[in-house]
């Protein structure tokens, strides 16, 4: 549980008001940098309201910032919360790097690749430029901004709305424009995988990765050994929907037991393949 940060106060301090927009920018910047934030102390910085702060940190969960907890916020992933790009990208590093190496002995010069918004497919990513020339279609911006002018690698980015706390585009257009094109191979990753299941936090990232798994010859699912031990709200799809999962070497002798049990096709990253 976390700390109990619900400690009262009723009037804000003498500090000048903030514009709204301005606010949730640095309370924004300040839960990414500390980790987690106190509603009082954002109040007496701010000079507004706890109730202002209470409706800002509303205004965050909702694009995905951060997650409320009692009396404050915080950074840290969460059933409901993803956690951002940064925090992602410094997790899991080796595993990542490992399933990315497996994967990329996957891929064939000519062939048309889609990778998802995931900080393990942008791991992959970064090696694709080894197996051009290729057609590399995402709809992860900091995979759009890697490729952009790569020689070898013609870049299909899929557009629609734009989620700042994913950096990544979601919705109904990008969607459209998913099942209007057919790739050889599909990477991608899950936030969490429970009794065999991929699971998300978004229904908005459900439904682009539902569609980029319809849009595929081939697909690959790369999981470190953390997603078993983690839990999420939306269900994506079974693993057996997949034509291959990569895991790397830290998964558990049961964890892998069980994914054998339930007839997934799985390697292990490092590890011979049958």
């Amino acid at each position: 549980m976390p700390e109990d940060m619900s400690a009262a106060r009723t009037e804000p301090s003498d500090a000048p008001v903030s514009a709204p927009r301005d606010r949730r920018e640095q309370i924004r910047l300040r839960v990414v940098e500390e980790g987690s934030v106190r509603v009082e102390d954002l109040a007496e910085t701010f000079g507004v309201s706890l109730m202002t702060i209470h409706r800002d940190l509303d205004v965050l969960q909702t694009q995905g910032w951060l997650r409320k907890v009692r009396g404050g916020a915080t950074a840290q992933p969460s059933t409901l919360h993803h956690g951002d790009v940064q925090h992602r990208s410094h997790s899991m590093v080796a595993a990542k790097e490992e399933l990315a190496e497996c994967a990329l002995e996957l891929v064939e010069p000519g062939q048309s690749v889609m990778v998802d918004e995931s900080t393990t497919g942008l791991a992959l990513a970064r090696l694709l430029p080894r197996r051009g020339p290729l057609t590399a279609i995402t709809n992860f911006l900091p995979i759009i901004n890697l490729f952009a002018g790569e020689p070898g690698v013609d870049l299909i980015a899929l557009g629609g709305a734009y989620y700042p706390a994913y950096e990544a585009f979601l919705g109904l257009r990008t969607t459209e424009t998913i099942r209007a094109l057919r790739a050889d191979i599909l990477f991608m990753s899950t936030t969490a995988v429970t009794n065999g299941n991929c699971y998300h936090q978004s229904q908005e990232t459900v439904a682009v990765k539902r569609a980029l798994m319809d849009s595929v010859d081939r697909r690959v699912l790369l999981i470190d050994h953390t997603k078993f031990s983690k839990t999420g709200l939306h269900q994506l799809a079974p693993l057996t929907a997949f034509d291959l999962v990569i895991v790397d070497r830290g998964v558990a002798p049961d964890d892998l037991a069980a994914l054998q049990a339930r007839g997934v096709p799985v390697q292990v990253a490092g590890a011979p393949s049958d």
